[in-house]
Order: C-alpha cells, then structure tokens, then sequence
C-alpha cells in the first residue's frame, strides 16, 4: 500500500500541496481529479520521490520512503511513472526505450523488455523509432517502459490528454487488464471527468493544493454524467467561496 500523511511542498509562497493524506492499495485505481494548477502533478512527484516534502510522509508497504530529512530513490521504490508528454528518447529504438536503465547482465535485461513489449502488444515492433508509431503505440511503449523491472505501482501525469476518444478507451482497457494480470495500483491525475469515471475505482478531487471531495466506484455507477459534473463545479465552487469568505 502506498499511503501519504499530511503531506505539504511549496515553492515559494505557492502552497502547491497542502496536508493531504491518501491510501492506494494494490489492484485499485485511484483519480486525483482537478483543475489544472491544483497541485496534482506536484502530488505524483512527491510520491514518486522525484520531490523532496517540507511536511510529513509518504510510506510504501508501511515502509517510509518520503520524509523533510528521509528520501528513498525513486528507482528503489518499485514505482513507474508515465508523464504528461510521455519523455520517450526519441533517438532510441523501442527496445533501447525499455533496456535504458533497467539494470543486470544484458540477456537478462532483454528479457525483462521483451516481457514488457509483449503485454501491451508492441513485440513486433522492437526496432522501430518513437516517431514511426502511432499515438496509441507511443503510449503503450510508455506503459511498458513504465512496468518493465517488476513495478508494483504506476503512476500516470495525464498521459492520454493528446488521444482520441477510441485510442483512449483502448489504452483504458489495456491499463485494466495490466492490472488485473500484475496486481497493479493505479494511481491516475487529470482534469478530465470522463476519464475519471472511465479508469476509476475511487476518485478525490484535488483544489488549491488540497483534498476537498471524494467518490467510489459504486458512487459514480450510479449517478448520471450530468449530476457527476454538478457534484464537481459544486464542490470547487464551494471552496472558492469559502476561501473569499476567509480572505473578507
């Protein structure tokens, strides 16, 4: 389980992540819905190790990787993590996408890609460069870069953004039949309330920094899109006039 408490970063005056505690367990997918700007991709680098916090603490498997004096490595905390512009090396072949920085002796390397390049469909396609694939392929190729090396956790930085409504929905499905297979947990950011419900077993939507609303898969199945939407614009409009009302 990957759990945050209290966790706070700032940069400046801007309080990017403000006290937010959180729970992923593995198999679930978890949404941090928000606007942009609410502190989201801050969140994800935070757990992932590439930020130090200035206040509390992330754990996996109870374990503290995360602290204001602690900070365990990202590539030692079994975490992969897709970004928003997927940062694929744009000179290296598919193959040389997934071995770069894998670690062990060459065959086993290898084999531990091939393994990856399979399960999202990309065997046949070893050789090729970034730009000779198709959007959808771009993103499989990061998955599995993402998942090669035994990850038990994956986080994603709005990486779908860029697709067509068909090429995400298929991704989605990839992602949960990934899932399934490896026990994943899943946790997802965007700003998109369509992709929240579509990939969700929870949501908790994030503004100004914090954890202001949540939702669970049973919650979402049955409310129809039209009153998901309200439950969000009301409860960031709600937030906003509290936070006039505290600066009056």
């Amino acid at each position: 389980m990957i759990e945050t408490f209290d966790l706070a970063k700032s940069f400046g005056a801007a309080n990017a992540v403000a006290g937010v505690s959180l729970g992923l367990r593995a198999g679930e997918t978890l949404v941090v819905l928000g606007p942009s700007g609410c502190g989201k991709t801050t969140l994800l680098r935070l757990i992932a190790g590439l930020e130090r916090p200035d206040h509390g603490r992330v754990l996996i498997d109870s374990k503290p990787v995360s602290t204001p004096e602690w900070l365990v490595p990202p590539h030692a905390r079994r975490i992969g993590m897709i970004f928003q512009d997927l940062a694929l090396w744009p000179h290296m072949s598919v193959l040389g996408n997934i071995t770069f920085g894998l670690r062990g002796r060459r065959g086993q390397v290898r084999a531990v890609a091939d393994s990856a390049l399979r399960q999202v469909g990309l065997a046949g396609m070893r050789e090729r460069l970034p730009h000779q694939l198709s959007g959808g392929e771009r993103q499989r190729l990061a998955i599995a870069r993402a998942l090669a090396g035994e990850r038990r956790w994956l986080l994603l930085d709005e990486p779908f953004s860029s697709l067509d409504p068909l090429s995400k929905r298929r991704i989605g499905r990839l992602l949960r039949s990934l899932q399934q297979g490896l026990d994943l947990g899943i946790l997802y950011v965007t700003h998109d309330l369509h992709e929240a419900v579509a990939l969700a077993d929870r949501i908790v939507l994030m503004q100004s920094g914090r954890l202001v609303g949540s939702l669970d898969l049973k919650a979402t199945g049955a409310m129809r899109h039209e009153e998901l939407l309200q439950w969000y614009e009301e409860t960031i409009e709600n937030l906003s006039l509290i936070h006039i009302s505290d600066g009056a």
